[in-house]
């Protein structure tokens, strides 16, 4: 017997038939644990008109007031993190710890949001002009959409909705279908935290949802993550309904050695960058590039770390690598798998032969050696436990490799010179950049974008830039005269 998952509009469980559902597996066994709903048009336009009718009284409502409703949803969330750790796992598959690591870096994001009074703050020019005083507003937008991944359930939906929240907007989140549950537990979490009615809505679905979403008038703005094919078709699609769009997509994130670095700690950090969460997140290290003369001995040494690596269920506490998401995913991967033998690319270790008991989208940790830049298990982001090594003959090689590829996402360098990190970090052209760090995702109080393929649009994701998104900027001009200084005057106003 499967469960139903359905819509969250207007602060109550949609009590419809949908038209089309989809199917939401165990990928550790392989089952059908629920069927979801598929949005359908009217779908999308109930929950827009749901928020429509709730933003001009969330609009109105006081700092004070938003910021008690993120505050209790932050002590709600941080209680029950144990909860949604394991919808988490039991619908993506990433193992409870990883899991439990998602919500902390989510709850970073609701922890910044909370700060809006200081943060929405305007400017103010006493006396600009005699007698009259210029000040700034930043005023929410209205009705925003959030198109969020599989990879993040929790994290990225966290990235965006309380930050549009705290400014004053109302939301529409459409999740990923494949693991939806955790958008429907966070938005109850907002409605017992005190969010009206209205002003977070789940819609659940496939392209009929996004495209919904992407033309209709009365979204103003759309944030999602995803895909570099699927980030362009957002961005390009919603601007051209002439909405505001950010837009973050794929990765080829690399890992730059050099000789000095220490082996052991640059070992630790590709095994545990590259293979966490099965390599399905954007910020993975998914290219090693070992710079001469440590190729064979940095080889080595993370083909040691990756045998000792346990593989299986992620309820199991000792499981450190789940399973895959879907069995359509692993088949991908393990294509890739298959099209780097055939290109010639050197397969240090095998992860296709794995045997974990269970019928779970299983596909181990995988390692190729001396992979060339015209390869696919180079070119194309594989999202998955494959990590490739390149050779490089020097520094300036090495950062060319980098800058010559299309995505900007993340990077690292691994060395102990800091004259080479500080040079790195000024000449690489990629957005996020780890100094002795594999996965540099910035702090909640900063804001997480890359650079080239990796971005469209000019706002990264949460941050300071995450409330600039979110606002628009009023500038009022004001004068309270004297009536005896009155009269017409058709001249250009200055400013004396």
């Amino acid at each position: 017997m499967t469960g139903r998952i359905s819509h969250w509009i207007d602060g109550k469980r949609w009590a419809g038939v949908a038209e089309r559902t989809g199917e939401v597996f165990d990928p550790a066994t392989g089952e059908v644990r629920a069927h979801v709903d598929f949005a359908g048009d009217g779908q999308v336009a109930e929950a827009v008109a749901a928020a429509a009718r709730a933003f001009p009284r969330w609009r109105d409502t006081s700092l004070a007031g938003r910021g008690r409703v993120l505050f209790a949803f932050r002590e709600l969330l941080t209680a029950r993190k144990d909860e949604l750790a394991k919808i988490i796992t039991s619908e993506h598959g990433k193992v409870e710890s990883d899991a439990a690591g998602e919500i902390a870096r989510a709850i970073e994001n609701v922890e910044y949001a909370c700060g809006a009074p200081q943060l929405l703050k305007g400017g103010f020019s006493e006396n600009a002009s005699t007698g009259v005083d210029v000040f700034s507003l930043a005023q929410p937008l209205g009705v925003v959409g959030v198109i969020s991944p599989f990879n993040f359930p929790a994290m990225v939906p966290l990235w965006f909705v309380p930050n549009a929240l705290a400014c004053g907007n109302t939301v529409v989140l459409k999740p990923s279908e494949k693991d939806p549950s955790a958008s429907v537990f966070i938005a109850e979490l907002f409605a017992e935290a005190g969010l009206p009615d209205g002003v977070l809505n789940v819609l659940h679905g496939d392209k009929v949802a996004v495209d919904g979403l992407l033309s209709h008038p009365g979204v103003k703005a759309i944030s999602f993550v995803g895909s570099t094919p699927i980030a362009r078709y957002v961005y390009e699609t919603g601007t051209s309904h002439g909405k505001r769009v950010q837009a973050l997509g794929g990765a080829k994130n690399h890992m730059v050695v050099l000789p000095d670095a220490d082996l052991d700690l640059a070992a630790d950090a590709a095994v545990s960058a590259g293979f966490g969460s099965a390599g399905e997140r954007c910020m993975a290290v998914s290219v090693v590039v070992a710079v001469d003369p440590v190729g064979d001995e940095l080889v080595a040494k993370i083909s040691e770390r990756m045998a000792r690596l346990r593989v299986g269920d992620g309820r199991d506490p000792g499981s450190e690598m789940g399973p895959l998401v879907t069995s359509a995913h692993r088949a991908k991967v393990q294509s890739y798998v298959d099209a780097g033998v055939a290109s010639g690319a050197e397969l240090a270790v095998d992860g296709r032969g794995i045997s974990v008991p269970g019928n779970g989208f299983w596909l181990g940790p995988t390692l190729f050696d001396k992979v060339r830049p015209d390869m696919s298990i180079y070119t194309d982001e594989i999202f998955g436990p494959v990590l490739c090594v390149a050779r490089a003959e020097s520094y300036d090689a090495a950062l060319e490799l980098v800058n010559a590829n299309p995505y900007g996402n993340g990077t690292a360098i691994f060395t102990n010179d800091g004259r080479a990190a500080r040079r790195y970090q000024n000449e690489v052209e990629v957005g996020m950049v780890g100094l002795n760090v594999p996965i540099p995702v910035p702090v909640g109080y900063y804001s997480f974008g890359g650079w080239k393929d990796s971005l469209f649009g000019d706002s990264h994701a949460y941050g300071p830039e995450g409330f600039h998104f979110f606002t628009r900027t009023k500038v009022v001009t004001s004068r309270w005269p004297d009536p005896s200084q009155g009269g017409v005057n058709l001249g250009f106003p200055r400013n004396c």
